[in-house]
């Protein structure tokens, strides 16, 4: 058989091929080898080496024409920069093939076509540079890929078009700021049969969290159609979370569905001249996720196994990015392309820079929202690129420290982008060009806004903020923040059981790595208010209520599921199961809803079944609700999200709390309501403990406590209730103290009786988080756990280990005397 010299097959390719093949290209062919045999599939091909693409520029004497080009020329500025990448590029397009190397190459191709049975087979040609995916620059996206390539005069364009891609304006420019020499980056191209995604679906996945960094989690953004309208940032897609330790456990633990609009797709084009084109989604593709529960858990399961054998391969963690496509007309998943993650891969997790807003009235100032890239805060005036093509670029005036505000961004803009302070975007998801580059840059991005460049004007001042969660928030003005730097290794050891409470479940992934011992407190409302936004018995009963503009709104909302009761279970369950994946198998307490009627009657839906009652605070909440005629269906979602996460997800350190519970009978009505619905404490090790935050709950503790898991205490309630005051009164603030010696009494004496009828007691409420003295004072009293807020944390660690100093001072002393 003839020795090849510039093609290869994909599955002769290794890892230690980079030089040969380029990054994409070496990963391909390792994993065919390698990691097919658990099932994976890659659709098959063929390479053209680096060595073609030295030997085409050596055949057409390109070499010191493009050296002529660069030489001393100033690339940094973007007029220069683009007319050196053009006059390059037409070079190499022009260049011609010799005929041994256009044979060699039709001949591959010809192979390909019989090995698929297909005379005019659709291929997929991409540029694999070799200096792509290294460990100090990731080069993602830089060179080209062109769709639904076929026949031979095309598929030979393509490849001298792949090869013109080394020096678009992006990676020339790109190459420059990592200092890398033009000229020791070769370039191979890989000719892969096309998977029919153009029917399916098509995204990426990571294996990791690509805004925290959590590595227990797999990230998959899809859509439908070819996957470069996703890639560029043209649609916001869905998201999909799933937990890596479980579902190699045999669960499902899918901890997220975020459904995103795809309102376009890339399919196949009607002519050669036309290889692809870009149509509107139909709505009924559009209105569901676009993958299902089973897809989303074997591409999980195939992340796994691609992360963990370039783990074992490279001798460290080593998470990935992987893009995928699901056949249309096979419903068959393929993994097209897999490259080691490169920007939290290298980050050191103990070092922690928090950003955070300081102004309490800011929320009059927001101007819109979208989905946060990174965690950082930026200030700055807007520069709007509405109406500038890739061809005006080096017109831009665009100022270092200027806010890019765009529909979507372009590869070709990253030398602009590289002055920004933060980019904001209409369309794109987490994973798009827009959030890929910025986190590379590490400037906050907002992608997704979908009217930012018709709200945000040139010269406008403002703030954008991703320190909120998921949601970047974007304001008007300048809004004054406090930027904090922490070393976890500068943290002491403590003997006190410290915890979080975690609000949000957008933020939770963020603190998983804290050396605390779990969430004390975790509160439903937050979730339901912010993940759901529909008042419970609405969502049930919406059709009896002849509201039409309520159940539009609730049609709206439900997209995607179903029913409004899967909704609700499903929506719920996400929220807490990310919050108990981010911080297991450490205890993660929830507390079931304890919306008071005041803030029922606000969400939609709400003025339908709440009552107008005098005093919310003491009225009509927690516990009292979920037996009652009239909401205990409401409570029975919650029970059925719970057990969801615990024995679906297998979430088993979620502990469940039962807030404003007055007396020992009405714990027993809760407790049947919960059986009713098929949780059931004690089954598969499920734990109660009780919200104690009514006197009644201290006065008859150890009545409570022979009912119960835990106590934990809610000092918020407890000290308005022991003192006799409305905490929500202005009128009577002022006598609000948790440090009151009355409820310092009242706390210290059921930690007694937990003691004594040994019942754990811990205490996730205001206090400890405000007031370091109270930290002290509940360790002194020897109470098992403190949770606190997030940004206290540090603070009341230190202030732990002052009081056990002493405490232990104290008895070496007296062991001494």
């Amino acid at each position: 058989m003839k020795e090849k010299k510039f093609t290869m097959k994909l599955i002769e390719a290794s890892i230690s091929d980079i030089e040969l093949v380029g990054g994409k290209n070496a990963s391909l062919g390792e994993m065919m080898q390698n990691i097919s045999q658990f099932g994976i599939d890659i659709p098959d091909g063929f390479i053209i080496t680096s060595k073609a693409y030295y030997q085409f520029i050596a055949d057409n004497q390109l070499d010191k024409m493009i050296r002529d080009i660069l030489e001393d020329k100033d690339l940094s500025n973007l007029q220069v920069l683009l007319s050196c990448g053009s006059k390059i590029r037409k070079l190499i397009q022009n260049g011609r093939f010799s005929v041994v190397m256009e044979n060699e190459i039709l001949e591959a191709y010809k192979d390909l076509l019989i090995q698929y049975a297909d005379n005019a087979a659709d291929v997929a040609v991409r540029s694999s540079a070799t200096a792509e995916d290294l460990p100090d620059a990731s080069f993602a996206g830089q060179q080209d890929t062109y769709l639904n390539i076929r026949g031979e005069e095309s598929l030979l364009t393509a490849i001298k078009n792949c090869f013109a891609s080394l020096f678009t304006d992006r990676a020339i420019s790109y190459r420059e700021s990592f200092n890398y020499d033009h000229f020791n980056v070769g370039l191979s191209v890989c000719v892969q049969k096309m998977v029919r995604s153009d029917k399916g679906v098509s995204g990426v996945a990571f294996s990791l969290d690509t805004e925290s960094g959590f590595k227990d989690a797999v990230i998959i953004n899809g859509s439908y159609g070819l996957g470069e309208m996703l890639v560029q940032g043209s649609v916001n897609p869905d998201e999909f979370i799933v937990y890596k330790p479980l579902l190699e456990s045999g669960f499902r633990p899918i901890l997220e569905k975020k459904l995103g609009k795809k309102h376009i797709k890339m399919i196949y084009g009607n002519s050669v001249e036309e290889a692809v084109r870009v149509v509107d989604t139909p709505v009924d593709e559009s209105s569901r996720f676009c993958l299902s529960d089973d897809q989303i858990i074997q591409l999980s399961n195939w992340v796994i196994i691609i992360e963990a054998y370039y783990t074992k391969l490279k001798g460290k963690w080593c998470p990935m990015d992987i893009e995928w496509a699901v056949d249309g007309i096979t419903g068959r998943l393929f993994i097209v392309q897999a490259r080691p993650e490169t920007i939290h891969s290298r980050k050191q997790v103990n070092l922690l820079t928090e950003f955070r807003i300081n102004d309490p009235d800011r929320t009059d100032r927001i101007l819109l929202k979208g989905i946060a890239v990174g965690d950082k805060i930026a200030t700055g005036k807007v520069h709007n690129l509405t109406g500038i093509g890739k061809q005006n670029i080096h017109e831009i005036n665009f100022l270092p420290g200027d806010i890019m505000v765009t529909d979507m961004t372009d590869p070709d803009w990253e030398p602009v982008m590289k002055k920004a302070s933060a980019i904001i975007t209409n369309k794109g998801g987490r994973t798009c060009h827009a959030a890929i580059v910025a986190r590379e840059l590490g400037v906050p991005a907002i992608v997704g806004c979908e009217c930012a460049t018709t709200i945000l004007k040139t010269g406008d001042e403002i703030t954008a903020s991703c320190a909120e969660g998921d949601a970047g928030i974007i304001y008007s003005g300048i809004v004054a923040f406090t930027k904090r730097e922490h070393d976890l290794n500068d943290l002491p050891e403590i003997e006190t059981p410290l915890m979080m409470n975690i609000g949000s479940p957008e933020i939770a992934f963020n603190y998983a790595h804290y050396p605390g011992k779990g969430v004390g407190l975790a509160r439903e409302e937050f979730i339901i208010n912010n993940y759901i936004k529909i008042h419970p018995l609405a969502l049930l009963e919406h059709r009896n209520l002849n509201d039409a503009s309520l159940t539009a709104h609730i049609e709206e909302a439900m997209l995607g599921y179903e029913s409004e009761e899967a909704y609700f279970i499903e929506k719920l369950s996400y929220g807490i199961a990310k919050i108990a994946a981010a911080f297991y198998p450490n205890k993660v307490i929830v507390r079931f809803s304890d919306f008071k009627t005041n803030e029922y009657y606000n969400m939609p839906g709400g003025k339908y079944f709440e009552p107008n009652e005098e005093n919310p605070m003491i009225g009509w909440r927690g516990a009292s609700r979920y037996y009652s005629k009239v909401y205990k269906d409401a409570f029975g979602m919650e029970c059925k999200a719970i057990k969801k996460v615990r024995e679906m997800m297998g979430l088993d350190n979620v502990v469940v709390m039962i807030p404003f519970c007055r007396t020992v009978n009405e714990l027993s009505l809760v407790y049947e309501t919960m059986n009713e619905y098929g949780l059931k404490r004690g089954e598969n090790g499920l734990e109660v403990y009780l919200m104690a935050e009514v006197p009644s709950n201290v006065i008859l503790a150890e009545q409570f406590a022979d009912h119960v898991d835990g106590f934990s205490i809610g000092s918020n309630d407890l000290t308005q209730l022991v003192l006799g005051l409305d905490r929500d009164s202005s009128l009577v603030a002022g006598l609000y103290n948790e440090r009151n010696d009355a409820v310092k009494f009242m706390i210290s004496s059921l930690i007694k009786t937990a003691k004594k009828k040994g019942v754990k007691v811990g205490i996730c409420g205001q206090g400890p988080s405000d007031y370091p003295d109270f930290a002290q004072f509940l360790v002194e009293e020897g109470i098992d756990s403190i949770s606190v807020t997030p940004d206290s944390f540090f603070k009341t660690v230190m202030a732990i280990k002052k009081i056990e100093d002493e405490i232990e001072e104290a008895k070496r002393l007296c062991l001494s005397a």
